[in-house]
């Protein structure tokens, strides 16, 4: 089974997502992120629920505005770099230093369960599959 944690700020949308995963078949974590909480990515540590994780799928204003999900993400990137990411964005697309990671996979628009899905598949193929040199 496909360990996944959902980071999100908005503990009504998480649930919704938290949802959709399990019914697909994931075992899931939940935590609202540093808006809510003391990050450990943020801080320089590690993160032990991202350890767990086989995927993590983060709202792109998890860390409370869109210029915190670089640092984030890129946080996320540098001390797990072997747990793909998959980024929720409500609307365009993001702009960050980090965009070409192939271990983030960006799914724009609604979150609906099927989206989620198939962007987690997509985002676990990337790791599996290392890009050819």
């Amino acid at each position: 089974m496909t360990r996944a944690l959902v980071v999100h700020h908005d503990i009504d949308l998480a649930d919704q997502e938290v949802e959709s995963l399990r019914r697909f078949g994931y075992q899931v974590e939940q935590c609202s992120g540093p808006t809510a909480n003391t990050c450990p990515i943020l801080n320089g540590g590690t993160c032990n629920l991202a350890e767990r994780a086989d995927v993590l799928v983060y709202d792109a204003f998890a860390s409370g505005d869109i210029d915190g999900a670089g640092d984030l993400i890129g946080g996320l990137r540098r001390v797990h770099p072997t747990v793909p990411i998959v980024l929720t964005v409500p609307g365009i697309g993001m702009s960050w230093e980090d965009a070409d990671d192939p271990g983030v996979v960006e799914l724009q628009g609604q979150p609906t369960g099927a989206r989620l899905h198939e962007a987690i598949q997509r985002a676990l193929e990337t790791i599996r599959t290392p890009a050819a040199s």
